[in-house]
């Protein structure tokens, strides 16, 4: 970290004088973390990557420009913030609506895994790192307008002062406050009921057991089963496939309909993203002579009962380090 205090201490002069090796060492320090920012900020891994990248070679071209007034990684913060913005406009000029976030991806937990510890003593802190990467949260703050979003997250999950987030946007202190309370307005209309306050709960027995049995009338395609684990008002989505099933009935109508009653040979790996509980699927293919990958659900388990699923393509698989086949004897 020697080099890094050298750095904010020498200002904008010291950062002209660093060589383009040395500065992407210094600003690798900060890639996971900038990762997670932009993934909240965007829903998608691969634009989060895209944008990080986006902004370690603005951070290059514009190195003279940092003054040593912030810190190198507020500087970073700054600059992939505003990075976010500009995708956004780009791609992106409404925000998500009717529930349905096409774009969401999921996220490993092990490269969370590599986030700096920070305040990670701190109960709340531990509480907003974990609740505003799963999938509710993430599919919550996709529904507000770009830059109240960004408030959010730089006020809320970051806990900037407003003074700085006004710095970052361009904006006056009192345009970020009132962009902060619209936003919050907006998560409260999108977050589940029982996600409005941030508890930092971890998986208990009981949720535990709720994906036992998942997994196994999942495997079995007891549909039945399967419906007996499900609260009545649960949600069911397949990004990017268009489609959001509200409420039992409606869920268990569409797996009728897609067949799944008729489906054979599934093995299951249990696993977790977003810092949620996840079950893997995969089918027997006689030709391969091998389990391959299917889908991936993420759980949200409220009260003992299944109040999300959040299904993923097979495409998912290698991202989140699951095996790309099972062998045929598997017992998983």
């Amino acid at each position: 970290m020697g080099a890094d205090r050298r750095l904010e201490e020498l200002g904008g002069s010291g950062l002209g004088e660093v060589d383009e090796p040395a500065f992407s060492g210094l600003a690798e320090r900060h890639r996971r973390e900038l990762h997670v920012h932009c993934y909240r900020m965007l829903g998608s891994f691969e634009d989060a990557e895209d944008t990080v990248q986006e902004t370690f070679l603005r951070a290059w071209r514009r190195r003279e420009t940092f003054e040593g007034r912030s810190t190198f990684r507020a500087w970073l913060y700054r600059i992939a913030t505003n990075a976010c913005l500009d995708l956004l406009a780009k791609r992106r000029p409404e925000p998500a609506t009717g529930g349905e976030v096409l774009w969401l991806q999921p996220y490993p937990d092990r490269l969370l895994d590599e986030l700096p510890a920070g305040e990670a003593d701190e109960p709340e802190a531990v509480a907003v790192a974990r609740e505003t990467v799963e999938l509710a949260y993430l599919v919550a703050v996709q529904h507000l307008a770009p830059r109240p979003r960004a408030v959010l997250i730089l006020r809320d999950v970051l806990g900037w002062p407003a003074k700085d987030v006004a710095e970052i946007l361009g904006d006056s202190v009192n345009s970020v406050n009132s962009a902060l309370q619209r936003a919050r307005a907006g998560m409260r209309e999108h977050l589940p009921a029982e996600r409005q306050d941030w508890t930092g709960g971890e998986e208990d027995a009981e949720t535990r057991e709720v994906v036992r049995r998942y997994t196994e009338a999942s495997v079995a395609t007891d549909v039945s089963r399967l419906a007996a684990l499900l609260a009545d008002d649960v949600r069911c989505s397949m990004p990017p496939t268009p489609g959001l099933y509200i409420g039992r009935d409606a869920v268990v109508n569409d797996w009728i309909e897609s067949g799944f009653e008729g489906m054979q040979h599934l093995r299951a790996v249990q696993t977790s993203v977003n810092r949620q509980p996840a079950v893997a699927f995969y089918q027997r293919r006689e030709r391969e002579g091998a389990y391959l990958p299917l889908t991936i659900d993420v759980l949200r388990v409220t009260g003992g009962a299944i109040t999300e699923i959040t299904t993923f393509h097979d495409d998912q698989f290698p991202r989140l380090g699951l095996p790309e086949r099972l062998p045929a004897d598997s017992t998983e």
